[in-house]
């Protein structure tokens, strides 16, 4: 923000240096980035930050250094004179899109004469319109025409942007804020024509749009030297709307900087008076009686409770509770209902950053000065744990990194393409946002695995990397059609590796260890849109179903140019930590020595691992220390069509005696018969 000093003393005394006043400036927040020097006037830089709006013109710069200095501010009280017909019987004004205007005012002058800037005007809008060349050379403002030039003028004053239309161009007498019509396009000032779409704000006539709200006015209504009626427009745009047009269009302003950042909704009315009394008075003219305001009646902001002993908790001072009213007063603070304790206070309507205590405790810290706080304040900390569900991720991400899995982040609003691509755990159509988020995307992801396969096909296709990647973050899955339950926003841990499936299996065998789950990791064959066929089960411990592991269809990995076979998995984090125990627990240890026995059957192709160790837990019994698999062997010729070899060893141990080798033979024996009645496994010798 360029704030001439020359401007400046029009509202307020400045006794002090240009040089002190930016360092007072500084250290109360909006911090200088330069001192210019500009036709004999100082112009100074300053940076104002996203959530200080009212900074954005001469007058919230004055009222800044009126607290700071007890100095009082001279606001300029317009006056505009009355007896011509009535604005309503000139124009008429419909607004169709309050969500991205929730007021607009227009008024409207007649008979004014288009000329030339006075010096004035002239000097004050180049002392704050300039920008450095490469050259280090100085490029000025040019004038455009009084009009022109007053919107400007009164914008750089108080932070709200105006615009004036041509009355005589403005179809049908009538101003629609409404949506854009699809395939609507517009041709700005700028004489850049806009393809505008139902996401973009217009201010239009009878007929077309005359002006993309809140960004810059149309060519077709613009004021020239034949201009001699006049429409005047002070609106409130929302942020998010400017800022979304604004983007989209490549097509920024100083009009959509200060919407971006909120305007002032009571001071509205205030700039739209003040630009018509200094258009009459340099351009003459009459104003039509009254204003057409689509939001006469504004809601004040909330009231905000402070506590004196609050300030010093959190500062570690002391401040007079009379200094503390004080500060908050000349900032514009209502003070309200008090006592010895609290006092409340209503935000001034500039001001839509004060919502919380915290937020006047800051600007009292700010206006009394931060350099008044020792450096030694005592301020009380207690200190905090962790949270559980901080160290479970924490444990996560070291088992993952532990795997050589890297970390990867992804949008959460993806393409259809890509959210349509794979999504283990829900058929059901995906959540779309109203607006892209990003372009082309505003579905909500059901899966993480379609982001993270996207991640690993980049990879490749930029340096051929084979990334293995994990994620953890949510996913939102839809509820079904006529049910009155919520979406489910779930913590999800996806995988995506070019490991082989059991590794992956194994990694998260590992990650359910880890966690200190008291339970096995079993596997359920499922078919799963985007998994190989007879290549995804369902995982689950017990009862909970845990996710998905699979292999990825080869048309999938086609469609992302992807190379050999990749394999993913994605596990419900919630489910995970419901069976944790993060704190290890003592476990008994037998003093008795193990036996072990490695054991090779001969089982049909359909016999899966989980089959043979349930009928060896069941076998054994207490008896049993572990079960673990060793390999698979297939061999057609000796043991026929549709057969294969399993080897496993099984450990006896018992926890109050020695297993002698009679009871160890017996034991196994029984695992023999059980598996070959179970499941007709034959064991060889």
């Amino acid at each position: 923000m360029l704030v001439s000093l020359k401007w400046l003393t029009k509202y307020i005394e400045l006794p002090m240096s240009h040089e002190e006043l930016a360092l007072r400036l500084s250290l109360s927040g909006l911090n200088h980035e330069e001192t210019t020097e500009i036709g004999g006037d100082v112009v100074v830089d300053l940076e104002v930050t996203s959530n200080r709006g009212d900074c954005l013109g001469h007058l919230g710069v004055a009222r800044e250094i009126g607290v700071l200095y007890g100095l009082d501010v001279a606001t300029p009280a317009p006056k505009l004179s009355s007896g011509g017909p009535k604005v309503d019987t000139l124009l008429s004004v419909e607004n169709q899109f309050t969500e991205a205007c929730p007021r607009y005012t227009a008024r409207v002058i007649q008979g004014v004469k288009v000329a030339p800037s006075p010096a004035w005007l002239v000097e004050a809008l180049q002392s704050v319109f300039w920008k450095r060349r490469i050259d280090g050379t100085i490029e000025t403002y040019q004038p455009i025409n009084n009009v022109v030039d007053a919107t400007n003028f009164v914008m750089m004053e108080c932070g709200q942007p105006l615009h004036a239309f041509d009355y005589d161009k403005v179809g049908g007498k009538k101003i629609v804020v409404r949506p854009a019509a699809k395939g609507e396009r517009m041709e700005a000032i700028d004489h850049q024509t806009y393809d505008l779409d139902d996401s973009v704000c217009v201010i239009a006539d009878a007929r077309d749009p005359q002006a993309i709200a809140g960004v810059m006015g149309g060519a077709a209504s613009e004021v020239s030297d034949a201009t001699t009626s006049l429409v005047i427009e002070a609106a409130v745009f929302t942020p998010l709307s400017v800022r979304r047009t604004a983007r989209r269009l490549k097509l920024h302003s100083p009009s959509s900087y200060r919407f971006e950042r909120k305007v002032d909704p009571v001071g509205v009315e205030w700039a739209s008076r003040r630009v018509c009394e200094i258009i009459v008075d340099i351009a003459g003219g009459k104003v039509a009686d009254g204003i057409i305001d689509t939001a006469a009646a504004l809601t004040p902001n909330p009231p905000v409770v402070l506590r004196q002993s609050q300030i010093e908790r959190i500062l570690g001072i002391k401040i007079d509770a009379a200094e503390v009213q004080r500060i908050l007063t000349r900032l514009g603070c209502q003070p309200g209902k008090s006592d010895a304790a609290s006092t409340v206070y209503v935000p001034p309507s500039w001001r839509h950053d004060l919502t919380r205590e915290a937020d006047l405790i800051e600007e009292v810290a700010r206006i009394h000065g931060y350099d008044k706080i020792p450096e030694d304040a005592p301020i009380p900390v207690a200190p905090s744990s962790k949270r559980d569900f901080d160290t479970a991720m924490e444990r996560v991400r070291t088992v993952m990194i532990s795997a050589a899995i890297s970390e990867a982040m992804t949008p959460s609003v993806v393409t259809a393409k890509l959210d349509q691509s794979l999504s283990p755990w829900t058929t059901k159509p995906a959540l779309q946002t109203e607006t892209p988020m990003l372009k082309g995307a505003r579905s909500l992801r059901r899966s993480l695995i379609p982001s993270l396969l996207e991640g690993r096909a980049k990879n490749w296709s930029s340096a051929s990397i084979s990334a293995d990647l994990f994620e953890i973050a949510h996913i939102y899955l839809p509820s079904g059609e006529g049910d009155d339950t919520l979406p489910s926003e779930q913590y999800s841990l996806g995988i995506v590796s070019g490991n082989d499936f059991f590794i992956v299996k194994g990694t998260i065998e590992t990650l359910c260890q880890r966690m200190g789950i008291d339970g096995r990791l079993e596997v359920e064959p499922t078919d799963v849109p985007g998994f190989a066929k007879g290549a995804g089960v369902s995982l689950k411990i017990g009862d909970a179903h845990l996710g998905y592991l699979g292999i990825v269809d080869a048309k999938v990995l086609k469609g992302w140019k992807l190379p050999g076979p990749v394999v993913v998995a994605e596990i419900s984090l919630p489910t995970l930590l419901e069976r944790s125990s993060l704190v290890p627990q003592q476990k008994a240890v037998s003093m008795f020595p193990s036996i072990q026995r490695d054991l090779n059957f001969v089982v049909a192709e359909s016999v899966r691992w989980v089959d043979l160790e349930n009928v060896v837990r069941a076998a054994v019994g207490d008896s049993l220390a572990d079960v673990n698999y060793r390999e698979t062997y297939r061999d057609e010729a000796k043991d026929g069509k549709g057969r294969k070899r399993v080897l496993l060893s099984v450990q006896l141990q018992r926890h109050d005696q020695t297993l002698s080798g009679e009871q160890a033979d017996e034991l196994i024996g029984k695992v023999i018969a059980d598996c070959g009645k179970e499941l007709s496994a034959q064991l060889l010798s």
